[in-house]
């Protein structure tokens, strides 16, 4: 039995899913009433050109737990799970793929491990389940890229498929970026976090409407929202550049006017402006690696994320 004290959000974003809106309830409802705990489910099309709204208008009229969010048009997934997180009234909320490959019925883990403590609870993929090459060496490059650049520890196989505190839901609300990926801010945010691992369920209806062209402008959000380490990679190059060519540069100086070419190498007048070229790029990047410094600065300023994040403030009593 769960604590009534504590209502639930489900998070559904949804586009042109009308075909999987009926049975996503169904299978919620199925684990919620065997739950026994207070709940809201928050649908959020975004923008969908088929019947979506009218699917969930329906189930308003029969639930009045429903809660449609409506954009104007579409506007991606990041956004339309951002809206339901600004706008839900849980005390927590899980975010759910309307197409259910997100098992539901591993709902009760997350709730019990959030009822034990935990400000976040993610779900860990234990397998994608497709046979598109592609795919599966484009998300091992992901997390691996990630995992080198990134300012804070995103875990391999941690999806959208996550439950966050009221807590974490406030201090989300401050966040401003509009190229964002949700689960990389949720992360940035820290708090206390626990995991649940599940195997990924096949879609039932409807094709996907997240293109690969969508994955790959979301990986660069990823990569530019967590990490300044892109913008500073000219300089580093630069350095790298200007450090070899300067040490050749004085090694070849050395050999042809002091040494009188005593180790053979007969370097050109050619190969003497390439070298010297070489150096002067390596400068320029430097440059640019200088102004990119400045850049993240005011990168990080217009970001305006807060400066801490406060999980509680104890008094002695």
């Amino acid at each position: 039995m769960y604590s009534k004290k504590q209502k639930l959000s489900l998070l559904l974003p949804c586009y042109n899913e009308e075909a999987n809106i009926s049975f996503a309830y169904s299978e919620i409802m199925k684990v919620i009433k065997k739950m026994k705990i207070d709940y809201e489910l928050v649908f959020i099309d975004d923008g969908s050109k088929d019947n979506t709204v009218l699917e969930i208008e329906q189930l308003q009229k029969k639930d009045k737990n429903v809660i449609l969010i409506e954009f104007a048009r579409n506007f991606g997934k990041e956004m339309a799970t951002s809206a339901g997180i600004n706008n839900c009234t849980g005390d927590g909320a899980i975010i759910v793929d309307v197409d259910m490959q997100y098992p539901i019925e591993k709902l009760p883990e997350f709730v019990e491990k959030w009822q034990q403590g935990a400000d976040v609870v993610i779900g860990i993929r234990d397998k994608k389940k497709t046979n598109n090459l592609i795919e599966i060496l484009g998300s091992k490059a992901f997390y691996h890229v990630c995992g080198l650049i990134s300012e804070i520890e995103i875990k391999s196989g941690a999806l959208d498929y996550r439950l966050i505190d009221r807590i974490v839901m406030d201090e989300f609300k401050r966040f401003t970026e509009h190229g964002r990926m949700t689960r990389a801010l949720i992360d940035w945010l820290g708090f206390k976090q626990d995991f649940v691992s599940y195997e990924e369920k096949p879609r039932q209806f409807g094709e996907p409407a997240y293109s690969f062209v969508k994955r790959v402008q979301l990986a660069l959000n990823t990569f530019i929202g967590t990490s300044l380490v892109p913008l500073k990679l000219a300089g580093w190059l630069g350095l790298i550049i200007s450090t070899i060519s300067g040490i050749l540069g004085v090694v070849v100086v050395v050999n042809k006017y002091l040494l009188d070419d005593a180790w053979g190498w007969q370097v050109t007048g050619s190969a003497s402006v390439g070298i010297l070229n070489t150096f002067l790029t390596g400068i320029i990047l430097m440059g640019l690696g200088l102004i990119a410094i400045y850049i993240c600065h005011i990168h990080t300023e217009i970001l305006n994320r807060p400066m801490y994040i406060i999980r509680q403030i104890s008094k002695k009593k």
